[in-house]
């Protein structure tokens, strides 16, 4: 397999069991008669690092960026050529939907026995506590900031978990670190918007409840929709520019 065929099916695999393991939580959570119903936020913010930590482990070979806000803030970095960026974001968007669809597979019947419209689309994507475009859109700007910030710094750091071969992006921390990384952002920033952080892992859900067969499913809530993408973008590229003043580590 060449270079940009190996790229697209780590990112792919790798975004799919990220989706898989982190909707299929939400789901445990707030579907009717699972074993995990009504367990709260803090199981969530939990499951989501543990489905990052099998995504990155899985992903090495590609870097493991699981996210076009990674993807794009390390090109702002010039940690990755833009060659190659297209793949990146076309796997990560066919990861996340075919994730999105597995775990509609594992949860089927609790979908089905599931009547709130809004839990079920929770499942697949995020949405506001308090919705106000503007102030979401900051909050999903500045938990991907951390993020990627954190990621650009740990690669440059050269702590030797990674081979110095394997191509930048979350795979740099290694799978546990990035997997604690996610779970601070998310009970420290996460309760504003449900902290998507990742362009791919909220809209490839998002298209997948729209187009599965899923009894009683509403509205796929498209006005808000552009938020976790336009933000989490955004809090990347910011980060890519500032790791050139604020990372000045070789």
């Amino acid at each position: 397999m060449d270079d940009l065929g190996t790229i697209f099916v780590s990112e792919a695999v790798g975004t799919a069991i990220l989706v898989l393991l982190g909707c299929g939580v939400v789901a445990n959570v707030l579907l009717a008669g699972n074993k995990g119903y009504n367990a709260g936020f803090l199981m969530i913010t939990f499951g989501w690092g543990f489905a990052v930590f099998a995504g990155v482990t899985v992903s090495y070979a590609s870097g493991a960026h699981l996210n076009p806000a990674v993807t794009v803030g390390l090109l702002v970095a010039g940690k990755v050529d833009l060659g190659v960026v297209p793949i990146y974001l076309l796997a990560q968007m066919v990861g996340a939907f075919l994730g999105a669809v597995l775990c509609w597979l594992a949860y089927r019947q609790h979908f089905d026995a599931e009547p709130d419209a809004v839990s079920k689309l929770a499942v697949f994507s995020t949405g506001p506590a308090i919705r106000n475009y503007g102030w979401n859109l900051v909050t999903e700007i500045l938990g991907t900031f951390v993020l990627v910030f954190v990621v650009l710094g740990f690669g440059l750091t050269n702590n030797g978990d990674v081979d110095a071969t394997t191509p930048a992006g979350l795979a740099a921390l290694g799978a546990l670190p990035v997997a604690l990384l996610v779970v601070g952002i998310g009970v420290s920033l996460g309760g504003p918007t449900g902290y998507a952080i990742n362009p791919a892992r909220d809209l490839g859900p998002r298209i997948a409840h729209a187009v599965l067969p899923i009894r009683g499913k509403g509205t796929s809530d498209w006005a808000y929709s552009w938020v976790p993408v336009a933000g989490p973008l955004i809090g990347g590229v910011l980060a890519g520019l500032s790791s050139y003043a604020l990372l000045p580590v070789i």
